[in-house]
């Protein structure tokens, strides 16, 4: 049983079909890569998912169980957690403050959650950022934050969002290398990112779409050498021999 299930996906914004029956599933331990162009339906899948928009119509099952139309904190408390495209954290609360915020989802003690904040951050390489003000630190500190705040929740599914958007190549390096360990501690992985060296380099599978309907599914080189993901979205340049 795959631990995530997305069957027949659909979500309708007036006369937009923004998800138009998408199927996939996501194994247990598993990276798996979402891409496809800007506007093929990526993160409303992700917002379908946490239940930030009510799904249209097909389901959402995590370990066997629909999740369909549970409130957004129900489900992060199943162990589903996400982050966005655009970081926003507590601006005006330290870094160490908007991680503990976060842990009290699984903790009911302030002990208990700045522990947890501090397993995080050292996680994520950000203990001696801690006392600063989140909205003092850079795009690529932000993002870790990001990632912080939601591995502060023990997810057991963690749903990335455009991670790696805006870093320059040494922090594409730090990123790809924290995804990697994150996954080895045996969080499962669903990603959208638009950044090939991320996505290619991480993911043991790919699920691409396009207009909201699935175009390919497979392995990295599958996916990159598939004729309609090429034309698409990733162009000639990212074909495998």
């Amino acid at each position: 049983m795959a631990l995530l299930e997305i069957n027949g996906l659909v979500k309708v914004f007036g006369g937009l079909r923004a998800v138009d029956a998408v199927t996939f599933h996501v194994e247990q331990g598993e990276i798996l890569g979402l891409i496809g162009p800007n506007g093929s339906g990526k993160t409303t899948i992700f917002n379908c998912i946490s239940n930030f928009f009510p799904i249209t119509a097909g389901d959402v099952l995590f370990k066997g169980k629909s999740i369909k139309g549970l409130k957004t904190h129900k489900i992060c408390h199943l162990g589903i957690v996400r982050t966005f495209q655009v970081v926003k954290p507590l601006a005006r609360m330290t870094v160490l403050d908007n991680v503990t915020a976060s842990a009290f989802c699984r903790v009911n003690s302030l002990k208990e959650a700045k522990d947890e904040a501090y397993k995080a951050l050292d996680f994520c390489n950000l203990s001696s950022e801690k006392d600063k003000l989140a909205k003092s630190m850079p795009i690529g500190g932000r993002k870790r934050l990001e990632i912080a705040r939601a591995l502060a929740t023990k997810p057991e599914l963690l749903l990335l969002d455009e991670t790696a958007a805006g870093l320059n190549p040494s922090e594409l390096d730090e990123a790809i290398e924290l995804i990697q360990r994150i996954r080895d501690t045996g969080i499962t992985i669903l990603i959208v990112e638009h950044i090939m060296k991320v996505i290619m380099t991480i993911s043991d599978r790919i699920h691409a779409i396009n207009f909201g309907q699935t175009i390919a599914e497979g392995t990295p080189q599958e996916v990159a050498n598939n004729p309609a993901v090429i034309e698409a979205y990733l162009g000639e340049e990212y074909a495998q021999g």
